[in-house]
């Protein structure tokens, strides 16, 4: 199966190619360092390390404390982290600097990968979450890498499209020398699909784990200075066309009885940035983009076009929206806006948070909408009602202390792998 797997990708690779090219026409970055994706830099003073691989944003996110944690435990090993968007790639450098060595990941065709693992000859092999390679597993294990899945989740959608290949998902998940699941339910899949049950465990969440900034509440505070302090603020981060036109419909509706409400909209992706701020504006609001300087109080609807202002955006805000929930993606990460003790909304399109999602409600965190109807009557329940909002911004909070943990789990396998 590999062997058909990889004939194919081969076929693909110029598809692949189109889309790179694409990808480029709006954001030039797609353009840059392509031989990377094909195993061929230079590792000079960069072997023998660890590999971290978080595919985009939100995994690097969630990879960020264990990778800060690698440093400070193995300082003497390079830590080389790898994602596959332009996005992720920015996010790389604005979290690590020059800390650590960065490149784009390989394309899994069996020559780069090959390429890839002989410049950096790694000691360890860290794959976040969902990234399921085979080439770059069989290639390891080949070369006696061994391999942790860290924070790893698989939703059942997932599940059921690896199982149509269930002998080639089998023959790379026993690669793995350490399967970290987030949760039971998590690891109970990743054994349905073929994972050694005696390499997979659960160890809970990585996201649970957020170290935030020490100056991000004064940040806060200085955002609510610029925009009103007695104004109600919605944020929502990491939105998708389909969330935005629900937030902005439900916003109109909102503006009828709360006229200086503020909706901050953080679109996932820079080439949206400028159709969001359309969508707003066409939507009959006040809009202002961060970049154009500061936004004067009688903005209606500020959009960010910038990257790494999100949770300083949160700390400002009243309620948090999470993006990608009323969209069909499945929801970005709720834990940083739940760490900083914001009442969550989200929509039902939660498979990739699934666990996080049911936590927050359970606890009385957030609530669940299906549509526009339904999340313009969610946010004028909390609209007015500061006690109840404080109150599930309290209850998000102890949930994120409470399951703390997974990085120090996590750090103590990394060791017994290094030093077995």
């Amino acid at each position: 199966m590999r062997y058909v797997y990889s004939l194919l990708l081969y076929l693909l690779a110029p598809a692949l190619l189109v889309y790179l090219l694409v990808r480029g026409v709006a954001d030039r970055r797609w353009w840059s360092r392509w031989l990377e994706r094909f195993g061929d830099f230079d590792a000079t003073g960069r072997m023998r390390g660890i590999v971290v691989h978080a595919v985009s944003v939100g995994e690097v996110n969630a990879a960020a404390p264990l990778i800060r944690a690698l440093q400070q435990h193995w300082p003497d090993l390079e830590v080389t982290v790898t994602c596959f968007t332009a996005t992720g790639s920015e996010r790389i450098r604005a979290l690590f600097g020059d800390s650590v060595h960065h490149l784009y990941a390989p394309i899994d065709l069996p020559g780069a990968v090959r390429r890839f693992f002989r410049a950096l000859k790694p000691r360890l092999l860290i794959v976040m979450e969902t990234e399921i390679w085979p080439n770059l597993f069989q290639r390891a294990r080949g070369m006696d890498i061994p391999i942790l899945v860290a924070n790893a989740r698989l939703t059942e959608r997932s599940a059921r499209a690896w199982g149509r290949f269930a002998s080639l998902a089998a023959q790379t998940l026993q690669c793995a020398t350490l399967i970290a699941a987030q949760s039971e339910e998590d690891a109970r899949r990743f054994v349905k699909l073929g994972a050694n049950p005696d390499r997979t465990r659960s160890v809970g969440n990585l996201k649970f784990d957020i170290d935030l900034p020490p100056d991000v509440a004064q940040r806060g505070r200085q955002w609510r200075a610029r925009w009103g302090a007695d104004r109600t603020v919605l944020v929502a981060g990491s939105t998708h066309e389909e969330d935005e036109r629900a937030l902005l419909g439900a916003f109109r509706g909102v503006l009828g009885r709360f006229a200086d409400a503020l909706l901050v909209l953080a679109p996932r992706y820079p080439e949206r940035f400028g159709q969001a701020f359309e969508l707003a504006r066409s939507a009959g609001l006040s809009v202002a983009r961060l970049s154009d300087g500061q936004p004067g109080k009688g903005v209606q609807c500020l959009v960010i076009d910038t990257m790494g202002e999100l949770l300083p955006l949160y700390a400002a805000a009243d309620i948090a929206f999470v993006g990608g929930t009323l969209a069909p993606v499945g929801g970005h990460n709720p834990l940083e806006a739940a760490a900083l003790g914001r009442a969550l909304i989200f929509g039902t399109h939660t498979a990739h948070i699934e666990g996080l999602a049911a936590s927050l409600i359970s606890v009385g965190a957030a609530i669940e909408v299906e549509d526009e109807a339904s999340l313009l009557k969610a946010w004028m329940s909390l609209q007015p009602d500061p006690a109840v909002r404080e109150r599930m911004g309290r209850a998000a909070r102890k949930l994120v202390e409470r399951e703390r943990g997974a990085l120090q789990r996590s750090l103590d396998i990394v060791g017994a792998i290094l030093f077995q």
